[in-house]
């Protein structure tokens, strides 16, 4: 009797020292430098410093709404969480919370967990719109350039799991904004446009244009209005210089031969002088023959 009570005396001990080596008293670190970084609507939330003996889990929510949790970011070691899937509502204003909390496995005593909020996101006003590609065309007689802009692609989908670019979310509220200049200028002109299809008629006939594009949304903030500048492309000039048309190396070679061909022709005709030269004071120095 007495060893069987012994028994489950140290099996107690011994479940009490498991539980009790799972079990984390105190708190944790909390998350700082908390930040949204979003483009074309791909929306990430990111924060500091790398957990060690603990670990993360992000509720974020319509403010004022309940909160709600993504199932990649519960108790994650890492310092980031992709919500782009998450943020439905594009016109709504979110915040998260990092809560730190124990590893998977792992209990504490602790009733409520230490956090950080983030900031309000917006995704239609707060996400960075990314550079356009676009085509310059200059018709047949150089006096219209038209500039064909392709929509920035997002990271959404409808339904129908068709890819939506920015025009399908800011419809009528986008427009791009065009800035162009002659070739090799400084001086530069704006062009504001409510399509993706540009035609510029004011350009000087025959003279090169560069340009470059970004979008401008105009319900925004004016300090989110507008995206990232694109890369700058220029027209064709028909006025080419030399410069233009043949490469450097080219041309340095043929100034090299034509100088080659200009000392080789001039010592020719320096060498045929002094022949017939020669040849001439040699026939005054011969005597006549009698006949």
């Amino acid at each position: 009797m007495l060893t069987t009570k012994w028994t489950q005396a140290a099996l107690a001990g011994l479940i009490l020292g498991f539980l009790s080596s799972n079990a984390i008293t105190g708190s944790y670190p909390t998350a700082h430098t908390v930040i949204w970084k979003s483009t074309n609507f791909k929306t990430i939330l990111t924060w500091e410093p790398l957990p060690t003996d603990y670990t993360y889990t992000v509720e974020f929510s319509v403010i004022s709404r309940d909160k709600q949790r993504n199932s990649n970011c519960i108790r994650i070691s890492t310092t980031m969480c992709d919500l782009t899937s998450s943020l439905t509502d594009l016109n709504a204003c979110y915040v998260a919370d990092i809560l730190s909390e124990p590893p998977l496995g792992v209990t504490s005593d602790l009733t409520e967990f230490p956090y950080t909020s983030s900031s309000r996101f917006c995704p239609s006003n707060d996400t960075d719109i990314g550079r356009p590609d676009f085509k310059v065309e200059v018709n047949n007689n150089k006096k219209k350039t038209t500039l064909h802009v392709t929509d920035p692609l997002t990271a959404l989908f409808d339904d129908d799991h068709h890819q939506l670019n920015i025009r399908d979310i800011f419809l009528g509220k986008l427009h791009y904004k065009v800035t162009y200049r002659k070739n090799k200028s400084t001086g530069k002109k704006v062009f504001i446009s409510k399509s993706s299809v540009m035609e510029l008629t004011d350009l000087d006939q025959g003279e090169s244009y560069c340009f470059n594009v970004q979008a401008f949304i105009t319900s925004r903030n004016i300090n989110k209005q507008l995206g990232e500048l694109s890369q700058t492309q220029c027209s064709d000039n028909d006025k080419h210089s030399i410069f233009e048309v043949y490469s450097v190396g080219l041309i340095a070679t043929a100034i090299v031969l034509i100088l080659v061909l200009i000392i080789i022709t001039a010592v020719t005709i320096v060498c045929c002088r002094r022949k017939k030269t020669t040849l001439k004071t040699e026939m005054e120095g011969v005597p006549l023959q009698s006949v």
